[in-house]
């Protein structure tokens, strides 16, 4: 039984980890400021939760002092907002990540894994998208994520903490918040589908994603805080466009939704897709394709439909 610490831990992909050591018979504090996540996530978990902020020092300190490992996933996690709130993005992405590691630095047991991102790599149109390529971070919350990977390094270069950053591609499955202004493709199709909705795409739906399911995503944290002390693309290494993800969405849920196609939005990148060959190297193989992963997801939402 060990104590470990997850930060963002009421969030979608937190409170996942959350429900696996929890499940595994561990101590798990889950320290979040509900910003984006939700305490509704955690219902039924066995876990210690904390309603606070990373940028509290004092707390973090308490927390982490005696952890054997912290999934650190607190974060600004809205692109759009990180644009609008550069400052309190720095603060929480930068400094808390901060706070985190000068928490751990003085634990001998405590490995720290960073939730990063995909977004780091940039426009870049080279694919697979590989780690050692420059990164080209193009907005506040990239460039953070960004900057938590360095300190990382630099705090395992420098105090011998242990540490490892895991960069996700397009992560989805239950618990995902299809009503956030931000939220993310598969929960709005999912939910738009169960409905019998138009499912809206923006420009011809050819642009691709590296979708992976977020019980991957768990395996993928569990296994970097065992080995590892690097950066690594956590991702399925195969591309479904849009189009397809719709059309796999209106099949399984066997909709009567039609896809409504709209004027490309400016920015959006076209295609993302990642090497995943050094994580998997380290022993990390994801179990479930994009279908087994959308069946799982769209049973959770058509359950909660009828909860609602």
């Amino acid at each position: 039984m060990k104590n470990y610490v997850i930060t963002g831990g009421a969030g979608f992909i937190g409170s996942h980890i959350a429900e696996f050591l929890s499940q595994e018979g561990h101590n798990v504090t889950v320290l979040d400021s509900l910003r984006t996540g939700f305490e509704k996530n955690l219902e039924g978990l066995n876990v210690n939760f904390v309603n606070g902020d990373i940028r509290d020092e004092k707390l973090v300190e308490k927390l982490v002092g005696n952890a054997d490992g912290v999934f650190h996933l607190a974060a600004l996690v809205s692109v759009p907002e990180s644009l609008l709130k550069i400052k309190e993005c720095i603060d929480i992405n930068t400094i808390g990540t901060i706070n985190i590691l000068e928490a751990a630095k003085n634990n001998p047991n405590c490995k720290v894994v960073l939730s990063t991102s995909a977004a780091n790599y940039g426009n870049n149109p080279i694919l697979p998208k590989v780690e050692t390529m420059f990164p080209e971070p193009m907005t506040p919350y990239a460039i953070t994520k960004l900057d938590g990977e360095y300190y990382l390094k630099m705090y395992l270069d420098q105090y011998n903490l242990q540490t490892a950053s895991l960069r996700y591609f397009n992560v989805f499955g239950p618990r995902q918040n299809p009503q956030s202004a931000y939220a993310a493709a598969v929960p709005i199709f999912i939910n738009k589908a169960l409905k019998n909705e138009p499912l809206t795409i923006y420009g011809d739906g050819s642009q691709t994603r590296d979708f992976i399911y977020v019980k991957d995503v768990v395996r993928a944290n569990i296994l970097a805080s065992q080995k590892g002390n690097e950066t690594y693309n956590v991702a399925l290494g195969h591309s479904t466009s849009i189009l397809e993800l719709a059309e796999k969405i209106i099949e399984i849920t066997n909709s009567k939704s039609i896809i409504q196609l709209l004027e490309e939005r400016p920015g959006d990148i076209k295609h993302s897709k990642a090497d995943p060959s050094k994580f998997n190297q380290l022993g990390f193989k994801p179990q479930y394709s994009i279908d087994h992963a959308l069946e799982e997801t769209i049973e959770f939402y058509h359950n909660a439909l009828l909860i609602n």
